[in-house]
C-alpha cells in the first residue's frame, strides 16, 4: 500500500513540477475581458514566476472580474483597455469620480507617467457656472457648492464673492485643447511607460519579454517559438502521463497476480488437510476385505432384511442390481453395495453410507447366492 501511495503522488506531482517551468501563459480576469500579459502580469499568491512580468506591472482581480491596477501612492483604479503597441492603459476611477482621485493624484514609485499636464484652478462656488471658461465637477458637488475647474491660463484673480479657489494643480489630458478636458477629467485616466520598450516586438507580431531569469533585459520572441513551447509542454506531458499510466498498470498486475497466487495457495491448502484426513479416517484394505461379498444370481437377491425382492439398487452408484454382480455388505448394518462401490467409499470413510454406523471387522467367507 505504501509503495501505491507513493507511485500515486509521483504521478500527480511530477506534471505539476515539470509546467512550472519557463512558460508564461497569457491571462485573463473573466472571459472576454482584458488581455493580460507580458510587461504586466496577474498577480497570484506563492506565484512562483516573477519573470513573466516586468516590476511595477502587476495586475489583480476583483470577484467580479474586473482588471485592478494598484499605484503605490494613489490606491485602486480599474483597467478599461490596455495598448501595447502603444504602451497605454487606460484606468478609471471605481467610485466614479475620477476628479476627486485626481487632486491627490501622484505617479511616483510606479513606471506609468502622463504625457500631457494642464494646470487647474478648482473653484467652489454658491451658483454654477459662475465663469464661462469653467466646468462643473458633479461629483464634489452638493446642493450648496458648486466645485468647478478652471484652466489657470484662463483665470483672473477677480472673483465673485461666492467663490473661492480650493486649490491649484496639475491635470493630465489626452490632448492640449481645454475643450477636450471635461470628457478626460470626468471619466478616465490615461496613463503610459517608457520601460520595458515592447514596442518592436509589438510591430512585427512578435512576444516580449525577459532575454532569462537572471537579467532585466527584454527581447522578442516569435509566435511560433511560443507554439513550440505549448507543444513541447504538451508532448512532455502526453510522455509523463504515459509513463505513469504504464507504471500504475505495472503495479495493479503485479497485485492481481500476487492475490491470484495467494489465493490459490490458500485454496489448495485445505484440499491436501482435507484429503489427508480422509485418508487417515477410511479403512485399512485387510478391514475392508473381511466384509463378506456375494455373487448374485439369477434371482438377484441380496442378504439381509428388505433386500429380498430382487428390484434393488445400489445406494453409492444409483445403479441396479445385477446377476453375477459382486456385492459386498457391511456386517454390522447389513446394508449391501457393489463392491467395487463400497470398497471404494470405506477406504475414505469409517461408516456405513447409509445408516452412518461404523462397521467392525468381521471375517465372513466368500458366498455364492442361489
Amino acid at each position: 500500500m505504501d509503495i501505491l501511495k507513493f507511485f500515486f503522488h509521483l504521478f500527480i506531482l511530477f506534471p505539476v513540477i515539470y509546467t512550472s517551468e519557463d512558460y508564461c501563459q497569457n491571462s485573463w480576469c473573466s472571459e472576454n475581458n482584458i488581455l493580460i500579459r507580458f510587461p504586466f502580469q496577474l498577480e497570484v499568491d506563492g506565484d512562483p514566476r516573477p519573470y513573466c512580468g516586468y516590476p511595477g506591472f502587476k495586475l489583480s482581480c476583483t470577484n467580479d472580474g474586473k482588471t485592478v491596477l494598484t499605484l503605490p501612492y494613489s490606491g485602486v483604479f480599474y483597467v478599461r483597455k490596455i495598448n501595447y503597441l502603444e504602451h497605454h492603459i487606460q484606468v478609471y476611477d471605481p467610485h466614479r469620480c475620477l476628479p476627486n482621485r485626481l487632486l491627490s493624484l501622484n505617479l511616483s514609485g510606479s513606471p506609468f507617467v502622463t504625457e500631457l499636464l494642464t494646470n487647474y484652478t478648482v473653484l467652489s462656488c454658491s451658483t454654477p457656472n459662475m465663469l464661462g471658461s469653467q466646468f462643473t465637477l458633479d461629483c464634489l458637488s452638493n446642493s450648496t457648492h458648486f466645485v468647478s475647474a478652471i484652466p489657470s491660463l484662463s483665470f483672473t484673480n477677480s472673483l465673485p464673492q461666492s467663490c473661492y479657489i480650493i486649490r491649484n494643480f496639475s491635470v493630465p489630458v489626452a490632448s492640449s485643447y481645454p475643450e477636450f478636458f471635461l470628457n478626460n477629467f470626468s471619466e478616465d485616466l490615461e496613463l503610459t511607460w517608457s520601460s520595458p520598450d515592447c514596442r518592436y516586438c509589438e510591430l512585427q507580431d512578435r512576444m516580449c519579454g525577459f532575454e532569462s531569469r537572471n537579467n532585466n533585459q527584454v527581447r522578442c520572441f516569435s509566435n511560433q517559438q511560443t507554439g513550440h513551447s505549448q507543444h513541447s509542454l504538451m508532448i512532455s506531458r502526453i510522455i509523463i502521463l504515459s509513463i505513469g499510466g504504464a507504471m500504475m498498470c505495472g503495479i495493479g498486475i503485479g497485485c492481481v497476480t500476487w492475490f491470484k497466487r495467494r489465493r490459490r495457495t490458500i485454496s489448495a491448502e485445505p484440499s491436501i488437510d482435507i484429503t489427508i484426513t480422509r485418508m487417515r479416517m477410511g479403512l485399512d484394505e485387510s478391514t475392508i476385505e473381511s466384509f463378506g461379498k456375494v455373487v448374485l444370481g439369477e434371482s438377484r437377491r441380496l442378504p439381509g432384511v428388505g433386500h429380498n425382492d430382487g428390484t434393488g439398487c445400489c445406494s453409492i452408484c444409483l445403479s441396479e442390481y445385477n446377476s453375477k454382480d459382486i456385492i459386498r455388505c457391511i456386517p454390522e448394518c447389513k446394508h449391501c453395495f457393489h463392491a467395487h462401490c463400497i470398497d471404494e467409499w470405506l477406504r475414505m470413510n469409517a461408516t456405513c453410507p447409509v445408516c452412518r454406523n461404523s462397521p467392525f471387522p468381521s471375517h465372513s467367507l466368500l458366498q455364492i447366492s442361489s
